[in-house]
């Protein structure tokens, strides 16, 4: 079975960094990709951003870009997310998954982060 282990996450005030990471063990040689997504209290899960593992493709949601950057961690089935200009509206669990064709078929159990004005 898959297992994703996320690691990071806290509090920080408005305009700060903060930076979290995901790692997978178990059978992930056939999986494509691996994301990050957020949920806030009372709001959906939304994708936040993702790699792509054969041409490092980076995604992110339009609400990230230019302040979010995903990276993979040293050639494991892992990725960083290091964010920077963190605004209040960041809040959230923010849980990574691990996509297998067209599926995000593995998810973690989640981390906070909470931005303070």
């Amino acid at each position: 079975q898959v297992h994703l282990v996320e690691s990071g996450g806290g509090s920080v005030q408005s305009g700060g960094s903060m930076r979290i990471s995901c790692a997978a063990s178990g059978p992930t040689r056939t999986s494509v990709a691996m994301g990050w997504f957020r949920q806030a209290p009372g709001k959906e899960r939304e994708f936040v951003a993702s790699l792509g593992w054969s041409r490092y493709r980076q995604t992110y949601a339009d609400s990230v870009k230019g302040r979010f950057t995903i990276s993979r961690d040293n050639g494991r089935i892992a990725v960083i997310l290091q964010m920077n200009s963190l605004k209040v509206e960041d809040t959230a669990t923010y849980y990574c998954a691990l996509k297998y064709e067209s599926e995000w078929r593995f998810w973690g159990q989640g981390t906070q982060v909470t931005v303070s004005s």
